[in-house]
């Protein structure tokens, strides 16, 4: 018997005879091809090149974040850690001197001592000659300074400046060369508070330079053990940093005596006063890559200037520009070698900035650090080129013929 559809049971009669029925509540299964998933994975997706400058944009605010922690670390240290930095730059260069004597039967501890003898007999000298000196002429210096500025104010008025602006650059000249003179001469202590402050620096700093001499080698075999890659990588980049340091105040030191014989003999031949102090600002702000031969040059220009007049002014300048031009670029790569390889500009604007970040530590040695990384990224290369190459030939030598 047959129920209409309407009576109650129909349903389950028909579900009972096996009858098929399409639930109409049940919602179609949505099928994609793989075509169309990939498609649609792409359409929510921002596009590559926006997440490239993302990921680029937060890795400059890490190494920003990193530079900052960095700076903030030297200064809250600066009592600890600018002795530490300068002991460890003299102990890298000063090292061979200390093989050597080994080479010579001298054990290590006593070579160590006979360096740092030496390195505080030299830091003396310099401190007594440089400051001592160049205090004691202050004086000369002053007023050499200030007729000089007062001759560029009448250069400005034959130029055509008007009156008032030429006398306002001789009274910012006049002001500002006793505070350069002045910074100049106490720039070192300005930061020291007090004796006992000044007796630590130097008691940490050549503490620092004896253990760094004696147990240097040492020491280099545990921060390449530690640097958290292989060890004959870690051997190369503490090389590259040792060779680049050695080479590059090596070469400064010869560079900076040969600049200032030259513009001291300018000076004797020419008759402007103060050579030696002239020749002494020249050898030390050498060792800043560009503004010290900048700033030398024009602090011998402008005291020849209002000592000997505007002839004999530029005949100094010819000699400073020949000295720090010429000559410079015809010593500097027997000086150098290799040890810089890095183009003019790009060694300006890294020590400018590094000078900006970390002050004088950075002028000092952003170019030796930034020609170590250059070197190490030419030696890394070179390696994985080897091995490649080696891996090749041993892959072909294994193959069947």
């Amino acid at each position: 018997m047959r129920w209409p559809h309407w009576m109650p049971g129909s349903h389950d009669a028909a579900a009972t005879a096996g009858a098929p029925v399409a639930d109409a509540t049940e919602e179609a299964r949505l099928r994609l091809e793989s075509a169309e998933l990939e498609q649609l994975d792409t359409v929510f997706a921002a596009p590559r090149w926006l997440r490239d400058v993302g990921l680029t944009g937060w890795y400059i605010v890490g190494l920003f974040l990193v530079l900052a922690g960095l700076v903030w670390l030297v200064a809250a240290t600066s009592t600890i850690s600018e002795p530490l930095i300068t002991a460890a730059v003299v102990a890298t260069v000063a090292a061979p001197v200390v093989a050597w004597l080994k080479r010579h039967r001298i054990p290590r501890a006593a070579g160590a001592a006979i360096v740092l003898v030496a390195a505080l007999a030299l830091a003396i000298g310099m401190f007594v000659l440089v400051l001592a000196g160049i205090k004691d002429q202050s004086g000369a210096i002053g007023n050499a300074l200030s007729e000089g500025a007062a001759r560029l104010q009448s250069w400005l008025q034959d130029l055509g400046v008007n009156h008032a602006s030429a006398a306002k650059a001789n009274e910012s000249v006049s002001r500002s060369a006793p505070q350069v003179l002045d910074t100049f001469l106490h720039g070192i202590v300005s930061g020291i508070q007090g004796i006992t402050s000044f007796a630590f620096g130097a008691a940490m700093l050549f503490l620092s330079l004896f253990f760094l001499l004696k147990d240097g080698p040492m020491m280099r075999a545990s921060i390449d053990r530690h640097l958290g890659v292989p060890e004959s990588v870690g051997k190369t980049i503490t090389g590259g940093v040792i060779r680049a340091l050695r080479g590059y105040f090596k070469g400064v030191t010869i560079v900076a005596a040969f600049n200032a014989v030259i513009i001291t003999l300018g000076a004797l031949i020419l008759g402007v006063p103060l050579a030696g102090t002239i020749g002494v600002v020249t050898f030390v702000l050498a060792y800043i890559p560009f503004i010290g031969a900048f700033v030398a040059g024009a602090f011998a220009v402008i005291i020849a200037l209002g000592a000997k007049g505007t002839a004999v002014a530029l005949v100094m300048l010819v000699i400073v520009i020949l000295a720090n031009g010429f000559l410079q670029n015809l010593m500097q790569p027997f000086a150098m070698g290799s040890a810089l390889e890095l183009n003019a500009l790009v060694v300006l604007v890294t020590t400018i900035g590094a000078g900006c970040i970390f002050g004088t530590v950075g002028l000092i040695l952003a170019a030796p650090l930034l020609s170590a990384a250059v070197h190490i990224k030419k030696d890394l290369t070179r390696a994985r080129a080897t091995a490649a190459l080696e891996a090749q030939a041993a892959a072909a030598a294994a193959a069947p013929d």
